[in-house]
Formats: structure tokens, sequence, C-alpha cells
């Protein structure tokens, strides 16, 4: 049997190189860099939070050597306006899910998504989304997953420079903009 447990914060720095073994998993190269510090600062707060939105569930290793995870299976619940058949605006997103090679076909993948799935079940969350490589896609479809929707992307990066447009904060007068002004007999 194996025993899957939720991450503690100081689960965060094994929790980005399974991460990063992910990476490699996918592309083919290994992805080393800044973005590591900052996955383990977020890592580690999120899990920290009094109510989570990160959810991350583990397998401790039990191969020799220092003490590390085998797999993990980790997600966020996201907030978004309520729709029919999602009463209560609760998504689900897997985005990491990882085993150590020491460890694969053993399992651990399953038991740990399975983990994460029975937790945002709890949370209210009504749909649950992924991004699956080949290799994975047997093992979601065994737990349900099936396609939705056309997903398209955008890296926005290279939009940060531009100026945000005109958001009133709460509480605030609405701004105006001379272009939005209907015209008038002084126009």
């Amino acid at each position: 049997m194996i025993t899957t447990r939720f991450a503690r914060p100081e689960d965060a720095a094994e929790i980005v190189r399974l991460r990063r073994l992910m990476f490699a998993a996918m592309s083919g190269a290994d992805s080393s860099g800044d973005w590591e510090h900052a996955a383990r600062e977020t890592a580690r707060r999120q899990l920290s939070a009094a109510e989570p939105r990160l959810g991350a569930f583990v397998v401790d290793g039990d191969a020799p050597g220092p003490a590390h995870l085998a797999a993990c299976a980790v997600g966020c619940v996201e907030e978004r306006l309520p729709a029919p058949g999602h009463p209560t605006g609760l998504f689900g997103f897997v985005f990491n899910v990882c085993t150590d090679p020491r460890y694969r076909g053993r399992g651990m993948a399953r038991a740990t998504t399975e983990a994460l799935l029975d937790w945002f079940a709890a949370r209210g969350v009504t749909r649950v989304d992924l991004h699956a490589t080949e290799d994975a896609e047997p093992l979601y479809r065994g737990l349900g997953f099936a396609e939705h929707s056309l997903a398209l992307s955008l890296d926005v990066s290279r939009r940060a420079g531009v100026s945000p447009p005109d958001v009133p904060r709460q509480g605030a007068a609405s701004p105006v903009r001379a272009s939005a002004r209907p015209a008038g007999p002084a126009d």
C-alpha cells in the first residue's frame, strides 16, 4: 500500500526538485535556474497558508541517503465566476505530477493524483483541468479525465512594459477617457 500525505512547507525544496525532473522528462533538457528559488519560496508560502489554495500530496522516499520525496502531485484551486454546472466557481488545476526515476512503475503518481483529486472535491471544486504528456495520458484517462475544450495559451511576458487599462479601484470614481465620452455640441 502506498502512503500519501499532504505536503508540508519543509517539503518545498523536494517538490521543486521533482518539478525540475518533470520538466527535464518533458523537454529532454535540464532546466535549472532562478525559477527554482522562486518556486521554493512560493511553495513554502502557499503550503503555510491557513486555508491553502495549493494542494500537494507526496510520498516519502525510502532509498538510502538523505530524506527525499519519491513522488508528488501538485495543483491549485482557482476561483472563477460561477457558471452552469459549476455553481461554486471553484476549479482545480493540476500542474505538477512527478515520480523520482528510482520509484517509477509503482503507482505513486496515481496515488498522489487521486489524493489531490479528493482534496479538490472536498473543497467544492467541480472541475479539474491539466495538461497531459503522451506518457501520462493513460494515467489521467484511467482516472476519468477527457477532452473538455480546445485549450489555447499565450505568453504575455512581451507585454510587460505596456500600461494596463484604467481599472477603477473599489470605492473610487470610474476613470473617464476622452475617447469614451459621447460627442456633444461643444465638440
